[in-house]
């Protein structure tokens, strides 16, 4: 067990948290969600004592052992990847050194050998002979090939270093496994394997993730990092989110009867029990649901953007056609048809072949050969991965650099749009040189809403969002009734979303599928 007592921190004058309480208990899995920018990679350092609360103290279990996904690649520069494994479990190592270095003594004593009997009998208890055997697995189930076991991490590709990090904070079976953004740069196949392991593990694990998929999957509790208090939940992050909404929703009406309100809410609890039955994890979450009460459900103050793509002009038969579009390097000779209410999802290797192509539709970069012929009823708007051309060298107002978009160029109007996403009052006379990342990709929302266009391209959409703004470009992409031509490495939007895949694996191999994420997954991968 893991618990935080009283636990309060400011930065500068500005509260991240004060007077948090809360107990993470074996058998469970926490994730830590909330905006960019409220506390959630720092009170798990708080957690793990890497930084130290203005007030307050964080207890664990005497004797319980704590793993933590490493953040720095270059950490275990002068390891093997297999030596870095192993060095997850701190303890064992200092055991394992101090032996060798005692048989290694030319003048090994009595004393020397009544020690080196208590640390082989430690080393036993803490299942030190089959340590690499189980390193060893891990790597194996990250696809990590046994050649590689031995080459040195400063000589190991970046992708590699991932997998390697997260299988030392797994092994060794860790009584408190803390995890921060853990799927960030894996590929589906070892997003699914990590899913499975925590769903059979029966420890602690606290984990901050904007993998929405993820957190459904693993999480039987969820901890809301808002307005200076974290707030756990029992249920994962849909069931945080829906029944928020859902008291939300009832909290407006206020001339419902209050028993209708307790029954939808009983209703609602009762149907996502139901669902959570197929893994420990989700056993665990099921009874939990099963004894809520209708007070322990409670709205959240967070506010989400309103994203709601509506076109304009209908669309006619002829939509987009491609025919042996090749570009050295990326693709070759690549052709297929793009039919009425398709939504693909694209798929490469390296996701600079997908944004070439998408720039190469759009205009801003030239094929080497091939065509490219829209229908005529067909307009486009483009959501590009990189929108720095549209902000870096402009000084314009949030009003003033939407109204750019805008038919309609009364500022009431603009005012509006720019409230959907979430910037209100003075905020709107802003310069758009000096917003975030998050902020840049909402005003692209925007955008794209004004264009009314019936085809929309979209390259990592969700690059800089946060929770709760990913949540509603998934709404909105799963409910714009034109085109939808993108790629993003968000797994919930691919499988509500997609309904055709077009994987290009090089430039001589492209699978192209009528079919969903899920059905794609167990063919293809």
């Amino acid at each position: 067990m893991i618990q935080a007592i009283n636990i309060s921190l400011a930065f500068g004058g500005r509260t991240l948290y004060k007077d948090v309480n809360l107990k993470f208990t074996k058998g469970n899995c926490y994730g830590i969600i909330g905006a960019n920018g409220a506390g959630k990679s720092t009170f798990l350092k708080i957690l793990t004592s890497e930084l130290e609360p203005n007030t307050g103290e964080i207890f664990v279990t005497p004797g319980e052992r704590m793993s933590v996904l490493q953040q720095n690649q270059n950490a275990y520069d002068d390891e093997t990847i297999l030596n870095t494994v192993l060095l997850g479990h701190k303890r064992l190592m200092e055991i394992q050194q101090e032996k060798d270095a005692l048989y290694a003594k030319p003048d090994f004593s009595e004393a020397d050998g009544i020690r080196a009997g208590d640390l082989e009998t430690e080393f036993a208890e803490l299942g030190g002979w089959e340590a690499e055997g189980q390193a060893k697995t891990l790597l194996q189930n990250l696809g990590i090939k046994e050649a590689e076991y031995y080459t040195l991490m400063r000589d190991t590709d970046p992708k590699i270093k991932v997998k390697v990090l997260l299988a030392q904070a797994l092994f060794g079976n860790p009584d408190i496994l803390i995890l921060d953004e853990p799927t960030n740069n894996l590929d589906f196949k070892t997003v699914v394997w990590l899913e499975n392991f925590l769903l059979d593990f029966e420890n602690t694990v606290i984990i901050v993730s904007h993998n929405r998929h993820f957190l459904n999957k693993v999480c039987t509790h969820i901890c809301d990092v808002d307005f200076g208090q974290i707030n756990m939940f029992v249920g994962n992050y849909d069931f945080w989110y829906q029944s928020s909404q859902l008291i939300a929703r009832q909290l407006k009406d206020q001339n419902k009867k209050a028993e209708q309100r307790a029954k939808e809410l009983k209703e609602f609890i009762a149907r996502f029990s139901a669902n959570a039955s197929k893994s420990r994890q989700a056993t665990s979450r099921k009874r939990e649901l099963e004894k809520l009460t209708i007070e322990d459900i409670k709205p959240s103050s967070r506010k989400y953007p309103y994203v709601d793509f509506k076109f304009d002009q209908e669309i006619g038969k002829e939509i987009l056609k491609v025919e042996g579009l090749t570009k050295k390097g990326f693709f070759k000779n690549l052709s297929f048809n793009v039919e009425k209410d398709q939504k693909i999802a694209f798929f490469a290797q390296n996701g600079q072949v997908i944004t070439t192509l998408f720039n190469i539709l759009t205009g801003k970069e030239q094929a080497d050969s091939g065509s490219i012929h829209f229908g005529k009823t067909i307009s486009v708007s483009y959501l590009p991965q990189d929108n720095r051309e549209f902000f870096e060298n402009c000084s314009l107002s949030l009003v003033d650099w939407l109204r750019q978009y805008s038919k309609d160029q009364n500022e009431t109007f603009i005012r509006s749009w720019l409230g959907r996403m979430l910037f209100t009052g003075e905020e709107n006379l802003k310069p758009v040189n000096v917003l975030s990342g998050g902020e840049r990709v909402r005003c692209m929302f925007a955008k794209t809403m004004l264009e009314g266009s019936n085809l929309i391209i979209m390259d990592e959409p969700t690059n800089h969002l946060d929770l709760e703004s990913i949540t509603s470009l998934n709404n909105g992409m799963r409910n714009f009734k034109g085109i939808l031509l993108f790629s993003s490495h968000d797994q919930e939007i691919i499988e509500t979303v997609t309904n055709r895949i077009i994987d290009i694996r090089d430039e001589n191999h492209v699978i192209d599928r009528v079919m969903s994420f899920e059905e794609y997954n167990e063919k293809f991968n």
